[in-house]
């Protein structure tokens, strides 16, 4: 089993940064990616961004593009989200998720995610003047 822990969320002003964290601790090895999904209030989850962890290919949905980045570090079995110039429709709980979990990882064509699967706890990011 894997077990995730997010980290980095907050509240900024639009146009503000945020970087989230997302360790991964457990049987890590079987692991093909990782990714974020969010998901706001009355909503459905959006997949949001996700990452080959073996050559680091990338997926981003349209609206993130330009804005966001993400990372890994292998050797920790971290993921990092950057996110820049953030606007208030950015406002949701982010949630950090596997393939061994909720997320199915097409990068860069496609990113799929479950409406049940596992995923973190989640991390608040809100964005308001």
């Amino acid at each position: 089993q894997v077990q995730l822990v997010e980290s980095g969320g907050g509240e900024v002003q639009p146009g503000g940064s945020l970087r989230l964290s997302c360790v991964a601790s457990g049987v890590t090895s079987d692991l093909y990616a990782m990714g974020w999904f969010r998901q706001a209030p009355g909503k459905e989850r959006e997949g949001v961004s996700c990452i080959t962890l073996g050559d680091g290919t990338k997926y981003y949905t349209e609206s993130v593009k330009g804005r966001f980045s993400i990372s890994r570090d292998r050797s920790k079995s971290t993921v990092y989200l950057q996110m820049d110039n953030l606007k208030p429709e950015d406002t949701a709980i982010y949630y950090c998720a596997t393939d061994l979990g909720a997320l199915e990882c097409n990068a860069p064509l496609r990113m799929t995610v479950s409406r049940n699967g596992p995923s973190g706890q989640g991390t608040q990011v809100t964005v308001s003047s």
